[in-house]
């Protein structure tokens, strides 16, 4: 895989900004907390944002729970789920929510249930290199079953 991205089915201890149990999910026009649709498919949906107190980086998790498909919409759902949740970062928005986030870094995680193919490989190392330099750290982490909450599956309580 290109330089960035990782590879594991180990996971990092998450807390949520407003729970210790289970992630906040966030989206356009919700409040904190309300559950909805996942997935790169909802394109104004963040789909986990936490903290991670073991690194002191806020986490933003996107999750692909189909397998890469060529020739479907899922490269264009990709890049529409990215620009939201850069806006949502680089914008101020995050920290509007979430001002105990001032001046931490931030991770944006893409958690996928299979490897991605080529074209959408070339894509994401384009996407690990624009966001480094916004400071934004970027990874591709390929995980069966995840759900994007940042605990093991049979922990989910998704």
């Amino acid at each position: 895989m290109p330089a960035g991205f990782t590879s594991s089915l180990t996971r990092k201890t998450m807390t949520s900004p407003d729970s210790t149990h289970h992630p906040t999910e966030v989206s356009a026009g919700q409040a904190p907390g309300l559950q909805g649709p996942k997935g790169i498919e909802h394109a104004g949906v963040i789909d986990f944002l936490g903290f991670d107190q073991t690194s002191g980086e806020v986490l933003l998790t996107m999750v692909e729970l189909r397998p890469w498909t060529p020739g479907s919409p899922q490269l264009f759902q990709l890049q529409e789920k990215l620009n939201a949740y850069l806006s949502f970062i680089l914008d101020g928005e995050m920290l509007d929510s979430y001002p105990q986030f001032a001046q931490k870094p931030v991770r944006l995680r893409l958690e996928c249930a299979t490897p991605p193919s080529e074209d959408e490989t070339a894509f994401l190392q384009h996407v690990y290199e624009q966001t480094h330099l916004q400071g934004i750290v970027f990874e591709v982490d390929v995980v069966a079953g995840g759900c994007g909450c940042g605990q093991p599956t049979s922990q989910c309580s998704q």
